[in-house]
This record gives structure tokens, C-alpha cells and sequence, in this order.
């Protein structure tokens, strides 16, 4: 079948040779640079041609390999009413990140952040017996997320592309059968794109659910930081990391006592201060989980990761406690918090990390101003009401599995698989009727990839200092063909596009007069289609250049045997 032949000289294409002001990741600049995509305003973007077409390639092996699984592909509306997120509990739980609108009749709607809600109502419609499951619906949509700093290009963006799958079983033996073969279809799916990526334990959050893994594409550039172990394979999202709680061996500590501690109110001015490791020390944060304040225990030398924290605690809404808080309060001492003396459990709740285990000993806060108490100890003079792996993860840190040491990494999430269970069909009801005539409640699984984020990822993965670097499944072309320059060349530049056209090679030839060699070159390298092919001084000789992009290697040859080569004839 003959393919398209894409001539520059007709084409809307213009490129930069200096990265935008406001770009920091590789992708943002090359993809603007490049001329494949334009910003219309913050966190929105308009997908020029050449772009357009890398998202459609990758749509198209998105929809290849879900068809192949037996999902089969529906299209459900953006603008949502909002009842049925009000009956989930998620109009309220988005807060900020939902886009919410009203029709002339005063009706609330939203543009949809995603659709598991809807999806549950279509089924619930649709399939009423048991006969009529297992069903695995997915689309291949925009979404909407009014984030607070949509930054990175298309990777973080207020607009974006998603393909969102939804199964739906009778049992929860289903569940896993059908999560297994998304879990598949998933891999086919980033390995046909040419990505690196690691499948990661994550956590559910408010997305809820008995298991869930991240697919992500190491980069520079990613917003996720995950944990692997170099000697046994193991793999998580930092946010899913976690330690056991471990008692410490029996000792018969001393009774606590109060220290005199003036004008150390941060763990490093105590911990100079009294001639001890920060690891001696307990710090306690202060954050208000939807609006009362909870204390969160950590060793002194360890940070409160506040996103692994919101993570375990989600929908709850998580933030730090400011200056305000401590007004009117005084059992609050800024800088002098300490778990003891009736504070865990009973004026507030109190989460610690589990290396805060029962038997350690701490010197924390006294709750007085310039005091803080040494021999405080867990099980014996405060209780933990709550353990929750909170630290921000540092390498060397034991891995869960093995114990070994582990190596941490950055990673853009380009996937996200969760096997739900039924708290959405329980909020609608989805029931069918069983095979013993009686209702059954239904299990689902939900199964996201992000695929702007995809390209955004691939260009971060394959790009060198010339430019993109595409791989040849979702490229815009096969083959950039550049005619040096004058009319000979132009015209044998043309033939050889037309051949491989219509051998089904796709095509895009560089044939724009007036452009001097040097900026066609530099376009070229820029464009990232995988094979260049120059035609320059030896046409007078029947003689073309092939050069591949991603190695740099070059070889002269007749035209006749590029044609044959680059066609597969």
C-alpha cells in the first residue's frame, strides 16, 4: 500500500534554533523547538502537524494492543454532570483540580478528570446478567485537571491525552485474570514504543483497591522517584516503600528525664547542641489532616516525605500547620513538640515511621519552651496510634525484600494499573443477576496510560544534542529525505520520495527552495526521523547518502539499492 510523501515545501512546519525561555525539561524544548507542538496558555497546547502525527502513532499502538486484548473501545463525553461524582464522594476529594462549569440553567458540570464513575454507570446500564461480564471497556481521550503549576510541556499540562481502561468481573479471581492481561497488554504496549520502563509497586491512594503498579520511564526529567534493588530485582514507587515495624531488644532504660535545651528549636541546633547524632533525636511534624492536627514521628536525621504522606492518608486533604495554628494553644511549643506526656492519643493523633518501633528511646521536645526529655520511650511513655512508612527515602536504605542496599532513580509515570475491587460498584450499585439467580455485586479494575506523557517521555528517553530521536514505530516518517539544494538534486530528491512512497515506505523529503544545506542538515538532525537520506554532490553520479539518525552512521550508495533497502524490496 502506498504511503504518504510529506514535501517541507507545502508543509507548516517552522523551527527554532534556541529553546524557549520558559523550558527546562528536553522535551519542552525540543518539542517546541522542533515546530511539533505550540503552547496556546499555561498547560495547554496545540499539537501541530508532525506532532499530531507522533500522537496518533502512539494512539494507534495504544488501541492495536488493547484490541488485541479483548478490551473493546467506547467514548465517553468530557462535560460530566456532577452527580455521579458527588455519589463517589470525588466531586469533593478533587477540591481545586476539577474545572467546574455551569450550563445557561444553572446546572453544575465538569470536564472530566477521569471516568470511573462514568464507566460503572454505563455498565451498570448495559450488562445485567452474569452472562454479560467479564467486560473490559477502555477510551482514548482528553482529560482535564486544572493543576496548580502545569509545568514540563506536555508532561505535566491541564489538558492532556489519556487512554483509561475499566474491567469488570464477577469474582475476585476475575479481577486478577483480567488485570494480569492488562498488565501484558501493557508491556507490549511500551515495548512496541521503544521506552525503557520499570513496573513498579505503587500505592492505590485515593484510587483505593487491593494492588497497584506504576509503569515508569526513567528520565531526568520525571516528577516519581523509585527505589530498585540492584541484587534482587525489586521495584517500587518510593511512595509505596516500606519497612516493617521491628520491636527493639528488651533494655531497662532510665526514667526520662528533662534537659535544658535553650534556643534549639531545630533538630540540628539540639543535636549540636547536646553532642549527639541527629539519629539520637525524635522530630515530630505538625500537619492538619482535613483541618485537625495529627503529629507525625520521625528519627531526627530522616525527613516527613508530605507526598508519601498524603498518599497513605488519601482523600484526606494533608498540610503543614502554619504560625496561626500555634495562636491560643498552649500545649502547641513551636520548635518543642514531644509525644509524652498525654499528647499521642489524646490531644492528637499521633503517626510515626516505623523505625519509632516500641522499646526505642528518643530525646524530643518537653513541651516547654527551651526544654526537651531524653529516655523518652515508645510502648513506655507515649503510644503510636498509627505506623506509616513516611521518611523520604534515601539509597542504601535496606531493600524490603532482601535487605540489601537500594539504588533510587527518577522516572516519568507513563502507566498505572489498579485492581479497584468494588468501591465504585458499590457507591452505584452494580449488581448483576448470578448464576444462582441472585444479585451479584461486581469487582472492577482500572488501567490508565498516559499518552502525551508517552511522547513526552520518548523524547526524553531518545533525544541527543542534535535533537529528537524518534523510534520508528511512532515517528512521523521512515525516511528524511534532503535535497542539498539545487534543481538536479531537488528533482532526483522527489523521484526517490515517490518510489518509496509508493513501495509503503512513509516519507518526508526536505525539497523547500532558498533554505541552504546546512539549515536542511540541522533540520534533519532536529525532526529525529530515524533514517536521513541526502541527496547532495554524488546525484550527478546516481549516488544518494543513508545516514542513521540514533548511530550517526553513514553510507554512500546508488539510488536504486537505497530505494530497494529502505522499502524492504
Amino acid at each position: 500500500m502506498a504511503a504518504r510523501v510529506q514535501r517541507l515545501s507545502r508543509s507548516m512546519l517552522k523551527t527554532l534554533r534556541d529553546d524557549p525561555a520558559d523550558a527546562e525539561t528536553v522535551s519542552h524544548k525540543l518539542l517546541v523547538r522542533a515546530g511539533y507542538v505550540r503552547r496556546t496558555a499555561a498547560g495547554i497546547w496545540t499539537w501541530l502537524p508532525l506532532g499530531l502525527q507522533v500522537l496518533e502513532n502512539v494512539t494507534r499502538v495504544v488501541r492495536e494492543e488493547m484490541d488485541a486484548s479483548g478490551a473493546q473501545e467506547v467514548l465517553l463525553p468530557a462535560l460530566l454532570p456532577k452527580e455521579p461524582y458527588e455519589i463517589s464522594g470525588r466531586y469533593e476529594e478533587y477540591g481545586d483540580l476539577l474545572f467546574r462549569l455551569k450550563d445557561r440553567k444553572g446546572a453544575d458540570y465538569l470536564l472530566g478528570p477521569t471516568h470511573e464513575e462514568i464507566f460503572t454507570q454505563v455498565v451498570k446500564d448495559q450488562c445485567t446478567s452474569y452472562k454479560d461480564l467479564p467486560v473490559t471497556l477502555y477510551q482514548i481521550q482528553t482529560k482535564y485537571r486544572d493543576e496548580a503549576r502545569p509545568r514540563s510541556g506536555i508532561l505535566r499540562g491541564r489538558e492532556f491525552t489519556m487512554k483509561d481502561a475499566y474491567s469488570f468481573d464477577l469474582s475476585d479471581e476475575g479481577l486478577a485474570e483480567s488485570y494480569q492481561r492488562q498488565r501484558e497488554a501493557y508491556t507490549r504496549i511500551f515495548e512496541r514504543l521503544g521506552l525503557d520502563y520499570r513496573i513498579v509497586s505503587a500505592v492505590s491512594g485515593a484510587m483505593g483497591g487491593s494492588a497497584s503498579e506504576e509503569f515508569l520511564a526513567p528520565a531526568a526529567a520525571g516528577e516519581d522517584t523509585y527505589a530498585q534493588c540492584p541484587s534482587c530485582g525489586f521495584a517500587a514507587n518510593t511512595e509505596a516503600l516500606t519497612v516493617a515495624v521491628v520491636p527493639a531488644p528488651a533494655v531497662d532504660h532510665p526514667e526520662t528525664e528533662e534537659l535544658d535545651t535553650p534556643d534549639t528549636p531545630t533538630i540540628e541546633t539540639l543535636a549540636e547542641h547536646l553532642g549527639v547524632p541527629a539519629s539520637a533525636t525524635l522530630k515530630n511534624l505538625l500537619v492538619k489532616v482535613d483541618g485537625e492536627i495529627v503529629a507525625v514521628g520521625v528519627p531526627g536525621n530522616r525527613e516527613v516525605d508530605l507526598g508519601k504522606l498524603a498518599e497513605h492518608l488519601a482523600p484526606a486533604e494533608v498540610e503543614l500547620v502554619t504560625a496561626e495554628d500555634f495562636v491560643g494553644r498552649p500545649d502547641l511549643v513551636r520548635g518543642y513538640v514531644g509525644p509524652q506526656n498525654g499528647m499521642a492519643g489524646k490531644a492528637f493523633r499521633y503517626i510515626a515511621d516505623p523505625r519509632v518501633a516500641p522499646g526505642t528511646a528518643w530525646i524530643t521536645g518537653a513541651n516547654k519552651a527551651d526544654k526537651h526529655a531524653r529516655y523518652v520511650v515508645c510502648g513506655r511513655d507515649f503510644e503510636v496510634d498509627d505506623y506509616l512508612d513516611v521518611v523520604v527515602v534515601e539509597p542504601g536504605d535496606p531493600c524490603p525484600s532482601c535487605g540489601s542496599g537500594i539504588e533510587l532513580g527518577r522516572a516519568i509515570e507513563i502507566g498505572h494499573i489498579f485492581q479497584l475491587g468494588r468501591k465504585y460498584a458499590d457507591a452505584f450499585e452494580l449488581d448483576v443477576l448470578g448464576q444462582n439467580g441472585k444479585p451479584t455485586r461486581v469487582t472492577m479494575g482500572s488501567y490508565g496510560i498516559g499518552v502525551t506523557r508517552a511522547v513526552a517521555a520518548l523524547a526524553e528517553q531518545t533525544a541527543d544534542e542534535q535533537g529528537l530521536c524518534w523510534p520508528r514505530e511512532i515517528a512521523p516518517a521512515d525516511v528524511h529525505v534532503v535535497a542539498a539544494g539545487k534543481a538536479m538534486q531537488t528533482e532526483l530528491a522527489l523521484e526517490v520520495a515517490e518510489q518509496l512512497g509508493a513501495a509503503g515506505t512513509r516519507v518526508l523529503v526536505d525539497d523547500r527552495a532558498g533554505v541552504s544545506p546546512g539549515v536542511k542538515f540541522t533540520d534533519a538532525e532536529l525532526l529525529g526521523v530515524p533514517t536521513i537520506l541526502i541527496v547532495g554532490r554524488g546525484a550527478k553520479d546516481g549516488l544518494v547518502e543513508l545516514k542513521d539518525r540514533r548511530t550517526g552512521e553513514r553510507e554512500e550508495l546508488p539510488v536504486a539499492d537505497a530505494v530497494s533497502r529502505l522499502s524492504g524490496s
